[in-house]
């Protein structure tokens, strides 16, 4: 497979062209003109349901000023080849190069700054577009909010989904209560508002680091670098200095105000239902910067495998490596899109007995979003999930393979936990055990051959 190795320039603009180039049956443009109002989220699930995922490039969208390109993250095949490569390697190619840290490079200039605005400013004009018709109204789902902490400057990156408040102001949510929010405790603290930069749109693998799983303290923008495989290159926000891709779309710079409450939501997301749930911030936007071809980078909401791939593919990459170091009998981990964050599947080749039932408790640890991990035998192909449902249909005995744990924190988004965020957590031991009385069907490799040929010869 063809490869695209570390861009020379870290841009949006270049990555789009080059694959296109490379991978043109992988990029559908759409020239009809389509309405802000839903209609790319429409195409996407209609492409879904016939099994398509291509990245999707809308040239025309009435009102919205820019192009539309979406879907990026929809395929496990199209990021393999943003990470050169196959998907099989997915997992360790992020660790290694997520692991590689470099720091920023400061650059005299960029795209971002064709055109900055600090008076005058009118998020309306921003292409902004709504995904759902129970959505509250139009979203930044690909809103990228960096902070950095005032005494060590480190940064933190995270998404928040955003909408407009006012002309100037955003209303965004914190619900991960992640270390955006911890910056913003230390901000209350100090009784002072928190300087921030919204990136809306960068080159997929920024875009990747943004969804990191790192400690407190420790900069995705250097995570960035490491899967660039050169320094991000960065320019400053003008009244706050806060370092930002000097090739972004577009940056919205402020601070969130922490005593301010404004309503937000409802909005489509990851699990499949329109969310309410929020901790109601307001960004009070003070510089607008934005490239002259600026172009919409959409995240599709909802539970739409783009939303699932960019959340989930760091954090199984992270749970991989964790699990393996402790237990080498695991062969593959996989996180379905059918229990969007909250489902994974692990096989094992067991060792001893009782293993299985080790690997997911130490995955139900570690992962504060899963609720339920099946553990399968190796030879059980858990990207499929008929073949795990038939795995829990002829190995699990409910009353002695069924581990449950109560009252542990979970997602603020999961619509069945409750109103605190408590959840409880299982692990389905599905792995046929030292007594299991069985032999798996097969058949013989030749018979499958000839049964290939014929119905080659049917089709022909």
């Amino acid at each position: 497979m063809t490869s695209i190795q570390a861009p020379a320039q870290q841009d949006f603009h270049e990555f789009l062209a080059s694959y296109r180039d490379r991978y043109p049956d992988d990029v559908l443009t759409v020239r009809e003109e389509i309405s802000a109002n839903q209609d790319a989220t429409a195409l996407v699930w209609q492409l879904a349901a016939g099994g398509r995922h291509p990245m999707l490039v809308c040239e025309r969208v009435r009102d919205l000023g820019a192009r539309l390109v979406t879907n990026v993250f929809a395929s496990r095949q199209r990021v393999a080849r943003m990470l050169g490569v196959e998907p099989a390697q997915i997992h360790a190619e992020y660790q290694a190069r997520a692991r590689r840290l470099l720091p920023p490079r400061l650059v005299a200039s960029g795209a971002l700054l064709d055109r900055v605005e600090d008076s005058g400013i009118d998020l309306r004009t921003l292409p902004i577009i709504q995904h759902f018709g129970s959505d509250r109204g139009p979203y930044i789902t690909n809103a990228i909010i960096v902070a950095e902490h005032p005494d060590s400057g480190a940064g933190n990156m995270s998404y928040h989904r955003s909408m407009l408040h006012s002309s100037t102001e955003i209303a965004t949510s914190l619900h991960s209560r992640g270390h955006l929010w911890r910056l913003l405790q230390i901000a209350i603290e100090r009784r002072r508002p928190m300087p921030v930069a919204m990136v809306i749109g960068a080159h997929p693998l920024f875009m990747l680091a943004g969804a990191a799983r790192l400690p407190f303290g420790v900069d995705e923008r250097h995570v960035a670098g490491g899967l660039f495989g050169a320094p991000l290159e960065v320019v400053r926000t003008p009244k706050y200095g806060i370092a930002v891709p000097a090739s972004a779309e577009f940056v919205l710079e402020g601070v969130i105000d922490p005593e301010a409450r404004v309503e937000e939501g409802p909005f489509g997301e990851f699990t499949g239902y329109s969310s309410d749930r929020s901790t109601n911030n307001l960004l009070r936007v003070e510089s607008v910067l934005r490239r002259r071809d600026a172009i919409l980078v959409d995240v599709v909401g909802g539970n739409s495998a783009e939303h699932l791939n960019l959340g989930r593919i760091p954090r199984e990459s992270e749970m991989v490596e964790k699990l393996r170091e402790r237990f080498p009998g695991v062969t593959a981990v996989h996180y379905p899109s059918s229990g969007t964050h909250f489902h994974a599947y692990v096989a094992v080749r067991q060792t001893r007995a009782g293993e299985a039932r080790q690997i997911m408790l130490g995955l139900l640890g570690w992962d504060p979003y899963l609720k339920t991990v099946v553990a399968v035998d190796a030879d059980v192909d858990i990207t499929r999930d008929e073949e795990v449902l038939w795995a829990l249909a002829t190995h699990l005995q409910p009353h002695r393979d069924v581990v449950i744990v109560d009252g542990l924190p979970g997602s603020a988004l999961d619509p069945s936990a409750s109103g605190v965020g408590t959840t409880s957590r299982m692990g389905l031991d599905a792995t046929r055990g030292p007594d299991f009385d069985g032999v798996r069907a097969t058949l013989d490799h030749d018979a499958m051959a000839r049964a290939a040929q014929i119905l080659a010869r049917v089709h022909a």
